[in-house]
């Protein structure tokens, strides 16, 4: 795994996904993807039709760019899918990365580049001019509606002709009040349920990396560019299909959905 903002190659893990430092990367993954899955139960389902979709529309070898990767959970699933794939995972957050990189230490199908998707240069930071498909999950709704379709529109640029972009996130319905509360009202009741069961929290999750000798550093340099919260819009799924067509994009559309998170396909 190479590290495209320094160039350098980072520190390899052992078959336990432990690295010099003695952190144990697969565990991060782990309690990231649980305390994710708290918020959205349907995770995996959505991965797997995004998936589908990028075999189905570019085959089983894409270039991909994982657009606010995290901590590589789409990356990850892809290489498990597709071992002849590769990815370019951008994101900002510090601590996110640092997991990734250790996840991805000595895969050099992978690339890592951090950059600020509100900066208009940040595809100047990318290895490639052009890639098959740009998939991102639960990162986009920190942008509000004003540079969210600036981004469709640099992202259009950037996908070849023929190729996808696809976003799942918490897109909100205006027109289905009845419909948001309930739903809304359901899946707090779950959560809280959990929550008392002892599921970790986005707080709780972040209050151990703060403690962790290795993510400490980084997690404080987390909250002081992000903040605690996002602050960004989230607007109903036909706002997005007629941004990116509008960006650029010949078709798009939903092809997924549960109560409360939609996956958007465009193509090129």
């Amino acid at each position: 795994m190479t590290d495209a903002t320094t160039g350098t190659e980072a520190a390899g893990t052992d078959a336990t996904g432990t690295d010099a430092t003695g952190t144990d990367w697969a565990a991060w993954q782990r309690s990231w993807d649980r305390q994710q899955e708290w918020y959205m139960p349907d995770r995996e389902d959505r991965f797997r039709v995004m998936l589908d979709m990028v075999e189905a529309l570019v085959g089983p070898e894409p270039r991909v760019l994982d657009l606010a990767c995290g901590t590589g959970s789409i990356t990850d699933r892809l290489l498990r899918r597709f071992p002849n794939a590769t990815s370019t995972g951008v994101d900002l957050d510090p601590a996110l990365l640092a997991i990734a990189a250790g996840t991805f230490a000595g895969d050099d199908r992978v690339t890592l580049v951090t950059a600020d998707l509100k900066d208009p240069a940040w595809t100047e930071a990318l290895p490639y001019d052009t890639y098959d498909a740009v998939l991102t999950a639960t990162a986009l709704h920190w942008l509000h509606s004003e540079p969210l379709a600036a981004l469709y529109g640099q992202l259009a640029g950037l996908v070849r002709d023929g190729g996808v972009l696809m976003n799942a996130d918490h897109m909100i319905d205006p027109d289905t009040p009845r419909i948001n509360a309930a739903e809304r009202a359901r899946r707090h009741a779950r959560m809280d349920r959990e929550k008392a069961a002892g599921v970790l929290d986005w707080a709780d999750w972040w209050a151990l990396a703060a403690k962790d000798p290795v993510l400490a550093g980084p997690t404080a340099r987390r909250f002081e560019i992000y903040g605690e919260h996002a602050d960004g819009d989230m607007p109903a799924p036909r706002w997005h299909a007629e941004a990116l067509r509008a960006a650029g994009f010949g078709e798009a559309r939903t092809v997924w959905a549960s109560p409360s998170d939609t996956l958007l396909l465009a193509v090129k």
